[in-house]
């Protein structure tokens, strides 16, 4: 599992049992392989001091950005072709039109993109850097602590001129060794590893996930730029394949699930800082597992960054607290997510009724993609320590098609006006309940007559 970001780990997926194929030394080693001759050690010095002098913050993004480029392009990055930039121009504009039918929202797309994987990589990695910054920023912390004293006890066989600087910044100076400058500077130093250290895994995760996503909206997220609906042919192909559909039917289902995420965020002013704000919630109640750090530090070797980051990566380095509050977190952000893909899957249903001959194989496609932990279930779980639960989707979408019947469409819309009307982690487990009351809806009249009154979660 080195080619994940360390603390979180997920078993590999079957085709890469074969070995490294990404083109970048595994784990997205940032030193490039410091003990492969004069050249290689000069490249790796260069590379160490481009990381010593990163400012941007805890994570080293540049570099992640850079270690996700090598990966999609190693994987191999057709470029978009004029007659596929058509093709899903005119599948969106078709899907939006269909999806009137469907929604009460309006149409949420400003700009009709085809992108190549790289240009997904470009449109999307602000957020990911976002995601991930709580949980990375304290990796960087917690290995910033851990400094010995001595450098000989940092492990291996250090190179004379590396093993220099390491003692230069533990010495002091004038201050001799242990001075509070000097082992300051070291801790700057390994705050730097780090940081290139969780920036590279990082990158590669995010690189990997390129190779398979399909538009700007597989994680449920919203990845891209607002009002921008994009989907990339490559993805678009490789889903297809083995299905026995034809292309231009799919291309026109996976149109119509990117034009619905668009509808619901333009429309739905708070989600997106909601979604995001509860990944973040979530995220920073996340610690580190000293105890296990301390461990693994024998084992560092900063000459040999995959063993490096194999020793870091253990076995759960990061945890979530067992508390109150933190559960409380992972059901929210679960059953929000939940939520807006149940959404999706119910009005594309809908639109693709009576227009897409392999409408309901293609909806199977995509819950069996869920169901085994497809792309971006597998990298949100690594990057952020979270994984979506298929189940929940499941009843997600029992609840959206319960209230399309009961309410209408106009009536099952509403809910989204606001989050306390939305159902909750409960409701999932009985949607009939939500759906069918046994008594009359008083806490949604409450709500929306502007009473503040707390749900039966504990949430305002």
């Amino acid at each position: 599992m080195a080619d994940r970001p360390f603390g979180f780990g997920l078993p590999d997926k079957p085709e890469d049992e074969g070995g490294n194929t990404s083109g970048v030394p595994q784990g997205g080693d940032p030193f490039g392989g410091a003990a492969g001759g004069p050249q290689q050690f000069a490249d790796a010095l260069r590379q160490f001091a481009d990381m010593l002098s990163w400012s941007g913050g805890p994570v080293n993004w540049d570099l992640a950005k850079n270690v996700a480029r090598h990966v999609i392009s190693a994987a191999g990055d057709p470029s978009v072709l004029d007659a596929q930039r058509r093709e899903i121009t005119e599948a969106v504009r078709l899907a939006d039109l269909w999806l009137d039918q469907a929604a009460s929202f309006p149409s949420g797309v400003h700009r009709i993109e085809a992108w190549s994987r790289s240009e997904w990589l470009e449109a999307t990695f602000p957020v990911w850097a976002k995601l991930c910054e709580p949980i990375a920023a304290k990796g960087v912390e917690a290995m910033s602590t851990m400094i010995p004293a001595d450098p000989s006890q940092l492990g291996g066989d250090l190179p004379e001129e590396m093993k220099a600087v390491f003692e230069g910044l533990a010495g002091g100076g004038a201050g001799g060794a242990g001075g509070v400058g000097g082992l300051a500077g070291l801790s700057a130093m390994f705050r730097s590893i780090g940081g290139a250290m969780i920036g590279s895994q990082t990158g590669t995760a995010v690189g990997e996930l390129a190779r398979e996503v399909v538009g700007s909206s597989d994680v449920g997220l919203p990845l891209g730029p607002e009002g921008t609906a994009a989907l990339l042919p490559a993805g678009v192909a490789d889903f297809g394949q083995g299905l026995s559909v034809d292309a231009s039917e799919v291309r026109l289902y996976l149109a119509l699930r990117e034009a619905a995420h668009q509808r619901l965020f333009a429309h739905v002013p708070w989600l997106r800082t909601h979604l995001l704000g509860a990944v973040e919630q979530y995220a920073s109640g996340i610690t580190m597992d000293m105890a296990k750090l301390q461990e693994a530090m024998p084992d560092v070797d900063l000459t040999n960054p995959e063993a490096l980051q194999e020793a870091l990566q253990g076995e759960g380095l990061f945890r979530p607290e067992d508390t109150p509050a933190q559960k409380a977190a992972l059901s929210r952000l679960e059953t929000m997510l939940a939520l807006v893909e149940g959404w999706v899957s119910t009005v594309v249903a809908a639109a693709a009724k009576g227009r897409l001959s392999h409408g309901d194989a293609l909806a199977e496609a995509i819950r069996r993609r869920r169901a085994t932990g497809g792309p971006a279930e597998r990298t949100f779980a690594t990057l952020v320590g979270l994984e979506l639960r298929p189940r929940r989707l499941r009843e997600a979408a029992t609840i959206w098609q319960g209230l399309t019947e009961a309410r209408g469409i106009d009536g099952r819309d509403a809910l989204w006006g606001h989050p306390d009307l939305l159902p909750v982690a409960d409701d999932l487990e009985n949607p009939e309940a939500f759906v069918h009351p046994s008594e009359l809806d008083l806490d949604i009249s409450d709500l929306e007559n502007g009473d503040d009154g707390e749900r039966e979660d504990g949430t305002k």
